[in-house]
């Protein structure tokens, strides 16, 4: 059985869980929106390195190994994962190339988030590991050029439970692909990351979503979609992980996985109720670090569950007791360590890191 990655999420600083280099994002101080965005663009095209299309699939053995669902070491396709029981199939690295495919598990290539055709095939466009992950190819090629969205009415369905067919999300109404749930968020920050790396380029590009500029880059509808996507799927350890050994593969990073509030400080969603209330935004934990092994957890709004977890993800605890739905909790017998707290409230959820010395 698989463990739901949504245990993990970084903690919004820059001094989270992500390696990231001393003085990485000090030219970002004191900005924000679009000027914020270009002073990204800098640092991050600052030090990246083409490596070739044909090593990405060295990349993959460190960015996309599977460490966190099944824990085996397989290639983690976002398009062939199932989070909660057995993937409907599976690739090794190094086995089962595309080539020809006649169906699902037939062989694994590379997918571009951002379609190759968006950018005429370019470099390093084309060989960016930040946007360019492993796919199963017959979903791949499922998937093709269409853009990101919602689906009701489907015309086709993968096994894992992606799907394309018309657009419900409001603003678009053309043929779409939806990833699952589980991986939204991911693919959002991806698409961010893309537009960010390429903002110098990418108004002169010709691909359905994209608005024609520089700044916004893509359509309103699409923006909408993204930060729904991002805050709704938030960040977690296979990012972060996946962000840390792509910056050791390629020289640089994906800012919205390392600091995810910049994505609403330089975007702004026009839905104004696309994603529920954050009911954990005022939560707090004290004292922390603490020498008692307990811990008060207070917050704005009731809270409803509380599980602790080492910081491999194993569940260390898993608290019930008589002041939950209140606004303030008492957690005890906790092992010394450093522990990963999740703490949910209603839609929203968070995790807070608490030392227990």
């Amino acid at each position: 059985m698989k463990h739901l990655l949504h245990i993990f999420i970084l903690l919004f600083t820059i001094n989270g869980f992500s390696q990231i280099p001393l003085g990485y994002y000090d030219s970002t101080a004191g900005k924000t929106g679009y000027v914020l965005k270009t002073a990204l663009n800098k640092i991050i095209t600052a030090g990246h390195i083409d490596r070739g299309y044909g090593n990405l699939y060295t990349g993959y053995l460190t960015t996309d190994s599977d460490k966190f669902y099944d824990n085996d070491s397989t290639v983690l396709d976002m398009y062939s994962e199932n989070p909660a029981g057995a993937d409907p199939y599976f690739y090794n690295h190094g086995s089962r190339r595309c080539g020809n495919y006649t169906g699902e598990n037939s062989c694994h290539n590379r997918e571009h988030l951002f379609p190759q055709s968006g950018f005429g095939r370019g470099y390093p466009m084309r060989t960016d590991i930040h946007h360019v992950v492993p796919s199963d190819g017959y979903v791949n090629g499922q998937r093709g050029s269409l853009p990101f969205g919602e689906v009701t009415s489907t015309t086709w369905t993968s096994q894992n439970g992606s799907k394309k067919g018309p657009c419900t999300f409001p603003g678009y109404a053309n043929l779409v692909f939806e990833p699952i749930d589980e991986f939204k968020g991911d693919i959002a920050r991806c698409m961010l990351y893309f537009a960010t790396r390429y903002e110098t380029q990418i108004s002169s590009w010709g691909w359905g979503p994209l608005n024609g500029t520089s700044t916004q880059v893509y359509d309103q509808w699409f923006i909408n979609l993204l930060v729904k996507w991002h805050l709704q799927d938030t960040v977690n350890q296979r990012e972060i992980v996946r962000n840390n050994s792509s910056y050791t593969y390629q020289g640089n990073r994906n800012p919205y996985i390392d600091s995810p509030q910049w994505v609403t400080q330089i975007w702004t969603s026009t839905l104004s109720s696309s994603v529920e209330e954050n009911k954990l935004a005022s939560i707090s934990l004290f004292p922390n670090p603490t020498n008692s092994n307990s811990v008060t957890i207070k917050n704005e709004y009731p809270i409803e569950n509380i599980e602790v977890f080492s910081m491999l993800g194993a569940k260390v605890i898993s608290h019930s007791t008589t002041d939950f739905g209140s606004k303030r909790v008492l957690l005890t017998d906790l092992p010394k360590g450093v522990l990963l707290i999740k703490i949910n409230s209603g839609e929203s959820s968070v995790v807070k890191k608490l030392v227990v010395q």
